[in-house]
Formats: structure tokens, sequence, C-alpha cells
């Protein structure tokens, strides 16, 4: 990515993007003007429009009508299932208000980055871009029915919320959103439309009609649209159905959008006046979100079905083409349900069929995530975990956390998570990462009743994936750590890029007995692992170690050096909320602090600060480092709450895991310095892990009560550790402490 300062002269995503996500659908010429509403939408001051309508009722086609008509810049993501990960989300929306007009590049690259709450700060920023724009821009977010990520929806909030006026943001929906619409409409700032306008009356239903290639008389339109309730997909069905071979004089059918007749209805008055063939391509098609040629030849086992796509957008069969080379089309969204009914109704034997060969064409041209999806609905778990296995760790990477843990719930909600221990595995990992220890804890007691027997597709064994597990765990001290760390580096293929993690491991064992001689070597080694497999945060953490083992070993290296290319690539590839980088930023804060540069040091100190929350048990041997080098800086800055509190949490990961080597006893020595140090007035250094977790929250626009049910915690807790926030900082207010909180650095930058 080529970067200028304040521009991107070329973006690239961590993630293949989907370009359709990013238009309006293609429109086509006999589609009935909206006049009346365009007009009220185009002449509207208010910062948020709402269009909410069950099926069918021309939400997309209202929006994209005013989007042409409205004269201004327009930024269009079509909401699906995979924005449920805030990370993707977030990255559609800037890059479509990028594509506007540019944004700034460190806004764009951090999305993309693993951060723990996107919303606390890229949001406010990504509203304030739209805001601060040369010229008002309006926002489309097209099916946000698909959200159900609490996180995606709050990111949602926070940009409808923090919108000034002039800019606008549009937002489609089968039902209410989970979103402060209350709020939004009480400051009047909130633009309605719902069934009652979207309806359509006589003379718009008569011009759909005949649209549609079927000519009624002015009174036939009247009772069309009287027994439809002005419905315009029922409108269109009842068309499609007359122009296949109805009478057009007998519209004696009553259906409305909440009618349970209506599927019945499609397979009667439409689908039986079609061939057996265009039938079975509709329903079987069905499964596909989107729909290319080849896909519907790979899933349909046929050939020619490009045409087949053109033909039916060509009588306009509710096929929406999704680009302008109509190559990729998918169906109206009532339609493809009515489909998937009748497939069910036809041939649901078939439909695990469908997916696994929609897995396997995902799986070879991409994006694979969709593979996955498929794989799930095929009910073929042995696919999923293979699938999982493959691509979890490249997906994590580039920020989609979310993403991953969905997966991992799936095994879960299946009760599949004893069957594949190898998944098990990565699972208890990415939640010790995430800070989470007690579904690590329970994780791994799942892969641990498991036989380590048997060798995974890159020919690593059982064994080695195991050792991995319990090496990194480190539940049974130094001695078996460095033990598995063996085994495991043996038993891991040649081409594993989790082997240069148990080289490194094997050194910590040695300086875990304050062993740096041995260690030395080992570190080198890892070091080349880690940047020949690009794990960049490991070759970060690497560095520190060198240079904490040279220092032990009275070695000439220039540690200096080695720790600014630490920093160097922890900033570079976006990896500040990485649980390794609370140790690089630590050991950065320290060094700084030796050479006398205390701003520096302190920067780098609320770094590592934000990271507190991940150092766990979990991950006992470097979050115990980290935590130790935190308390040395605040023993440096004469700092004893913030040394106590830090020394606090070393205190609960030893009552967990008290074979640690020298650290307990570096804890004890650490301990009686802090004493030493006189008594100061609390500050925001002596935040306890459950306040850093909170500051995030205090931003947005949810209540205690909100904060609560994203902590799993109750309104009361939040409001004392709020006030306790409160104090520490020296405010009386939420807003102030924000405020506070933005200055020294804590809210990120």
């Amino acid at each position: 990515m080529a970067l200028r300062r304040g521009r991107v002269e070329k973006y690239n995503p961590p993630f293949e993007l989907l370009e359709s996500k990013l238009h309006p659908p293609g429109s086509r010429t006999q589609i009935v003007p909206r006049t009346t509403l365009i007009d009220r939408l185009i002449g509207s001051s208010a910062p948020v429009i709402a269009v909410i309508a069950p099926p069918g009722y021309g939400k997309t086609t209202l929006l994209s009508q005013w989007a042409e008509k409205s004269g201004r810049p327009i930024a269009w993501v079509s909401v699906d299932r995979g924005d449920n990960d805030p990370s993707v989300l977030l990255t559609y929306i800037a890059i479509a208000l990028d594509r506007v007009a540019p944004l700034d590049a460190d806004m764009l690259q951090a999305i993309g980055s693993p951060r723990t709450e996107n919303a606390a700060w890229v949001v406010p920023r990504l509203a304030s871009a739209l805001a601060s724009m040369s010229q008002p821009v309006s926002l489309v977010l097209d099916h946000i029915e698909d959200l159900e990520s609490q996180q995606a929806l709050d990111a949602i909030a926070e940009l409808l919320v923090g919108l000034n006026s002039g800019s606008q943001i549009a937002i489609a929906s089968r039902e209410s959103p989970a979103i402060p619409m209350a709020r939004l409409r009480a400051r009047g700032q909130l633009e309605e439309v719902g069934v009652g306008d979207l309806a359509m009356d006589a003379r718009e239903s008569l011009e759909l009609l005949t649209g549609a290639g079927v000519r009624l008389t002015a009174d036939h339109a009247a009772e069309l649209t009287r027994r439809t309730e002005g419905w315009p997909v029922g409108l269109y069905l009842a068309a499609l159905a007359v122009r296949a071979g109805g009478d057009q004089v007998k519209v004696g059918f009553a259906f409305t959008g909440d009618d349970r007749f209506m599927a019945d209805y499609v397979r009667s008055e439409l689908l039986a006046r079609l061939s057996t063939e265009e039938v079975e391509f509709l329903t079987q098609s069905a499964v596909l979100e989107r729909m290319c040629g080849s896909l519907c030849d790979a899933v349909l086992g046929r050939k020619g079905s490009s045409r087949v796509l053109e033909e039916l957008e060509e009588r306009n069969l509710l096929v929406v083409p999704l680009d302008r080379q109509r190559q990729w089309y998918r169906y109206h969204h009532l339609f493809r349900d009515l489909l998937l009914t009748e497939l069910a109704h036809r041939e649901e034997e078939i439909v695990p069929l469908l997916h696994a060969r929609a897995a396997s064409w995902f799986e070879e041209n991409g994006p694979t995530e969709m593979a996955v999806e498929h794989a799930q609905a095929a009910g073929d778990p042995d696919r999923v975990a293979a699938l999982v296995l493959d691509v979890a760790q490249p997906v994590w990477a580039t920020g989609r956390v979310d993403t991953v843990l969905r997966w991992m719930e799936w095994f879960e909600e299946h009760d599949l998570i004893d069957q594949y221990p190898a998944v098990a595995v990565h699972g208890a990992l990415i939640f010790a990462l995430l800070g989470q220890a007690g579904k690590c804890e329970r994780w791994t007691a799942s892969a641990e009743r498991a036989a380590p027997e048997g060798s995974l597709v890159d020919g690593s064994t059982m064994e080695s994936y195991f050792a991995y597990l319990r090496a990194l765990l480190c539940r049974d001290g130094v001695v078996a750590m460095r033990r598995d760390a063996r085994v495991s580096w043996d038993g891991l293929s040649p081409a594993s890029p989790y082997r240069p993690t148990m080289l490194h491991t094997e050194a910590l064992s040695y300086l875990l007995e304050d062993d740096a001689v041995r260690a030395a070597p080992i570190l080198v080694r890892a070091f080349d692992g880690a940047m020949q497999t690009g794990a960049l945060p490991l070759a970060a953490i690497i560095l520190v170690d060198r240079c904490i083992a040279a220092i032990g070993n009275d070695e000439p290296l220039d540690t200096e050096q080695l720790t600014a290319r630490a920093v160097s690539i922890v900033e570079e590839g976006r990896y500040d909320d990485y649980w390794t980088s609370a140790l690089v930023y630590a050991w950065a804060a320290r060094e700084a602090l030796h050479r006398g540069d205390v701003a520096r040091g302190r920067e780098y100190l609320v770094r590592a600060t934000l990271v507190r929350p991940l150092l766990t048990y979990a991950l006992p041997v470097v979050s115990v480092r980290a935590l130790l080098e935190m308390t040395r800086c605040y023993v440096a800055l004469g700092d004893r709450d913030g040394a106590r509190t830090v020394l606090n949490q070393v205190n609960e990961i030893v009552q967990q895991r008290p074979d640690l080597g020298v650290l307990p006893n570096q804890a004890a020595e650490l301990r009686a310095q802090v004493e030493a140090i006189p008594i100061g007035k609390a500050g925001a250094s002596s935040f306890t892990t459950a306040e850093l977790r909170l500051l995030p929250l205090l931003p947005t626009h949810l209540s205690y009560r909100e904060i609560g049910d994203r902590l799993f915690v109750s309104r009361h807790t939040v409001k004392t550790q709020a006030q306790s926030v409160y104090g520490k900082l020296g405010v009386s207010s939420r807003s102030e402490a924000v405020e506070r909180v933005r200055e020294i650095g804590l809210l990120g930058s």
C-alpha cells in the first residue's frame, strides 16, 4: 500500500471486497419512479433517513432512485451477514466514503486492525469525516436487517447519533433495528418512511403493471391495488403470473405482505406456468445469495447458466444485476425466500448437495469465508473444520476477529468441539489471546478429552497441536513448558507457521531460569522463522526478548535499535491491540525512560496499558513479563498506585500459575520497591482491568444499563466502575471523563 500523509493513493483492504456491495443495484427502465417520496427525501434536512418496511415494499428501489436524483455524492453499502464482523462493516463504510472524498490514510488502515472496540474511536472519526466533507454526502446502508451482531449495530448507532447536519445517512431494513431510533426521533433528526408511504396508489400500480407487460383497465388495476394493499412486490408477482398465462380479467386473489399463502400463490400462479427446467434453475440457485454463471453451473451441475441469468433478468423475473457487466446477480430478497420454501417443498433432500457444491466452488475461487458458510449449510462439519483450520489464521490476521469467533461458536452451538480437537486447540488459543481465560479453559478441556493421535492435512501430528497449546498455557511449570515446545516443534509440519512460536517458547523457558546464554541463539532462529512465515507480531516480541537476553549476557547488542525496530513492526502493522504488543510497548517505555525521554516513555506506557485487559493467566509467561516491565516503568516514574495496580494483576496470574521460574521472585522484589515510594494521589495509571474495559464504551451513546449488557455485568457495577474512573481522573461527569481519557491517549490515537 502506497501512502502519503493524509491521503491514500491505493488502499488495499485486508480481505477480498465484493465490489457489488458498494453500488446500488442496477435499475430498469420500466421501474415506477416514486416521485413524491423522492421529493420528500430530497427536501428533508434530517441527518438520518430510515426506510423500514417488510420485504417487497421497494426500499432498495426508493433509495436507488433517491441516490440518482438527489444531486449529491452517494456512498452505498449493501449490508449482508458477513458485515456482522464490525471490522468488515466499517471497512466497507470507509471505502464507500473514501470513493466520494478521500479519507485520512491512518483511519483507513486502522479500521482493519483487530481493535477490541472499533466503535469507540473509529466510528466518531468516520462521522466527523462524513460531516466535514467539502459538500454534503449521503451514505446508504441497505438491508441492515442482516445485522445480528450487537457490536455491528452499536457501530451504526454511533454513526447515526454522532452525525451533524449537512450530510445524511439512510438506512433500510425489514424491521426496526436495535439502534436508538427514539432518541433520533425526539431530537427531530429522523425522517421515517414506512409501509404506508411505500404502498402504491392506483396510478402507480397501473404504471407498474403496464411496465411489466400486463394490460389492465384502470378499474381492474384499482381492484388489484386494493387486494394487494399497494404492496409493490405483490403487484409485480401478480403481473408475472398473468403474463405467464393467467386470465387478465380474473384478478380475484388477495394477499398482502403478511399473507401466509404467498408461497402457495407463487407455486400455483407463477412457477406452475414455467418449464420444469426453469423452475429447477430458480429454486436450486436460490441457495446462493449472489450468483454468476460459473457458480450456478457448478452448483446446479449444468452449463449455460450465464445465459439463463441474462434471460431471467430480461424477463424481469425478480433477478437483480449487481454489476454493470451483468456477471453477478441476486434474486429479490422476498422472491429468494419464496424460492427456498419451494425448494424445500419439492426436493429438500438435494439442499445439502447444492451447498456442498457451492462450498467447493468458493473454496477454489474465493472468498473462502463463503465456502465455510456453505459447508455449514451443507451440514458437513468435517469440511467446516478443514476449512476453518486452513483460513482461521489469515482471517484473524486481517482483523476479522468476529468472523473467526462466529466459526468457533458454530462448533460450540452444534456440540462439535469434542469431535474436532484441532479446532478446539485453535479456539482455546483465540480466547486466550482475547483475554477470556474462562473460555480458554473450557475449550482446552475439550481438546484434552481427545486422543492425541493422527495427523492434520499439512502433516502436523495431533500431538504437536496439543503440545503447542500446553506450552503456551504453561500450566505445569517451566520444565514442562520447554518439553512441550520441543515436542510441538518436532511434530509440526516444516511449513507450519506455528514453529517459530515454539522456538520462542523454548527460549522463554531459559529466560525464566535466568539463563540468557542458552536463550539468545534460539531467539535468533525464532526471529528468522517468524519473518519467513510473516508472523510479524511474534517477530516484534522476539526482538524485545533479544534485548532482554543481551542485557542478561552483557552482550554488545544495540538494544535501542532493536527496540525501535520492534515498535516499528507493531506500528506499521497496526498490531497495537495484539496481546504480544503489551510487552513490546512496556519494554519500549522502559528503554525510553532509561534514556531520559520521559514523554516518550509515558506514551509507550499508555499504549501498553490499553492491552492490559488481555493479560491473563491463560497465557501467563508473556503476560506477567509485560506487567513486570510496566511496573518497573511506574517505579521509575515514582507512580506508586500505578505500580501497585499492575502488581496486583501479576499476583492474580501467579496464583493460577505459580511455577513461572524467576518471575514470582522478580514480582516480590518489585513489591518492596513499590512500597518504598511515597503515597500519592491515585490517577489513570491505577485503572483496573475492569475499568480499562469500560473506557471505550464511555464515549458511546450507550446507557449504563446497556454498557452492562455489553460487558455482562450489572448496571450498578458499571456505575460503580464509572465513579471510580471519574475519581481517578479528577472529573465529575461522563463527558469530562471522556475528554480527559482522550487527552491521555487511553481511547487510542
